[in-house]
């Protein structure tokens, strides 16, 4: 669509699906806001809206096929132990030694998903420019980026990483990373992208909302868009002369995520896995968090809020949750099955959710409702997982891998305080591991410049050295 294009060719497009008011403050447009409102609904599939809105589109009995499932293959953490065994019979020495290789090999990229804002916590910029750090106020794309290289560091081969934004995220993300120097990391290791977007309908009648009166409330298309968006960008030929074979993904929010973790990569590579998964243990039946599960022996997640009570509160023998493994958005994939998965870009399920969203109304003003009004539609990056031979699930401790910053203060977790006494208790570990004692009441931050982790911390702190105040312990 371009902005040759007349407005009864629009009208024509438009009204056999009821979208005719997309086109209401026409006549007040000028040129450039008219090309941009023709280019957008160019660019929207409205029979695959319609059909979304009405339902028509085959949407699972989640709560059925929970009732067929069972366990997913995994590793659970006591089984990662020294000489412990697991179903895999691969030893966590032989999974840390083979991720090392990879890593030593330069063939182990990254994926940040970074592509939402930072609204519900008061914060109206890219959730990445957020500043977590509990007393250096480094922002979570400032740790994630700083982990990155003392990766590249510790293994003596760069590691790229391919940061995805949304539209409304990109451009503050790129001069945000332009203005601190991508925080060190070379400017071949750093491949930014956007994801898609989705047009957000009114919930009563489908109709498509208007951010603006030339232009359309876009929503990005959901972590599953990932693979369309890597596709597009060219982040796949990146990938090819630079030799990755396996590309660790998490999402920006979660500044504990163990990036690159040599034996999570280890036994995906041993495993021979196209796609592994970390998991947390749930502490409740009901946990606010996507269940793995085994569903016609193809491993999946089905979301807390399709996971009936009557499967989720199964326990076994011992008392244990039998659906245990939690999804925190953490991902080892191979590139060969990424790539493989353009060709599944169209099929993955839409998810649905009703959402508050402001709009322009007919009198041209915005609206800001009370209630939720719209709906988006997403596509979830694990829906691949039925697509990919031999996944395997893989158990870690949620204090060494999951604080996820989601909410404002005041709420009962995934808060900034939350999020920084994860960091605060890791960093404390790691120092008393060591042998240094930290006195009561003080607080010591590590920069993953200082040491990425308990092995570093006990190479760099003596046994015996005493932290009587508070301190960030940065790059030296």
């Amino acid at each position: 669509m371009t902005a040759t294009i007349n407005k009864s060719e629009l009208e024509a497009l438009l009204q056999p699906h009821n979208q005719l008011h997309v086109l209401q403050f026409w006549d007040e447009l000028d040129a450039a806001g008219r090309e941009q409102l023709a280019g957008e609904v160019g660019s929207i599939d409205f029979d695959l809206l319609d059909s979304l809105f009405r339902d028509e589109i085959d949407q699972p009995d989640w709560a059925e096929l929970a009732r067929q499932a069972s366990p997913p293959p995994a590793v659970r953490l006591h089984e990662r132990a020294p000489g412990a065994t697991n179903p895999l019979h691969i030893t966590a020495e032989a999974a840390r030694r083979a991720g090392v290789a990879a890593l030593e090999a330069g063939e182990v990229g990254v994926i940040l998903v970074a592509g939402g804002q930072g609204s519900r916590l008061g914060f109206e910029k890219p959730k990445g420019m957020y500043p977590i750090g509990p007393l250096s106020k480094a922002t979570l794309a400032q740790i994630h980026l700083e982990k990155i290289r003392a990766i590249a560091k510790r293994h003596g081969k760069s590691t790229p990483l391919y940061m995805m934004t949304s539209p409304v995220t990109h451009d503050d993300t790129l001069e945000f990373l332009a203005d601190n120097a991508h925080f060190g990391l070379a400017k071949d290791d750093v491949f930014v992208f956007c994801q898609g977007t989705m047009p957000a309908v009114d919930a009563r009648t489908g109709q498509v909302l208007l951010e603006a009166k030339d232009s359309i409330f876009l929503s990005p298309d959901g972590h599953g868009g990932t693979v369309a968006a890597l596709g597009a960008s060219g982040a796949f030929d990146h990938m090819r002369r630079r030799g990755i074979k396996h590309l660790f993904y998490f999402q920006v929010d979660n500044p504990l995520a163990p990036i690159c973790d040599a034996e999570l990569i280890g036994f995906h590579i041993l495993a021979k896995s196209e796609l592994t998964s970390l998991a947390i243990a749930k502490q409740s039946p009901q946990e606010r968090l996507g269940n793995f599960v085994m569903i016609n022996d193809r491993v999946s997640i089905i979301e807390y809020s399709d996971f009936p009570d009557d499967v989720a509160e199964q326990r076994d023998a011992n008392g244990q949750l039998v659906y245990w493994a939690g999804s925190v958005a953490i991902h080892v994939f191979d590139v060969a099955f990424l790539e493989r998965s353009l060709k599944l870009k169209d099929t993955l399920p839409f998810h649905v959710a009703r959402k508050k969203a402001e709009y322009i109304g007919d009198d041209g003003k915005l609206v800001k409702p009370s209630e939720p009004n719209a709906l988006k539609f997403e596509r979830f990056i694990f829906d691949l997982l039925p697509h990919a031979e031999r996944p395997i699930v893989v158990e870690y401790a949620e204090e060494e891998a999951f604080a996820p910053l989601k909410n404002a203060s005041g709420a009962p977790k995934d808060t900034p305080e939350y999020v920084h006494k994860f960091l605060l208790d890791q960093h404390r570990r790691w120092l008393e591991a060591a042998g240094a004692h930290v006195a009561p009441g003080v607080y010591v931050e590590i920069s993953p410049l200082y040491a990425l982790d308990a092995e570093e911390v006990a190479k760099r702190v003596k046994a015996g050295t005493r932290f009587e105040r508070s301190e960030y312990l940065g790059a030296e």
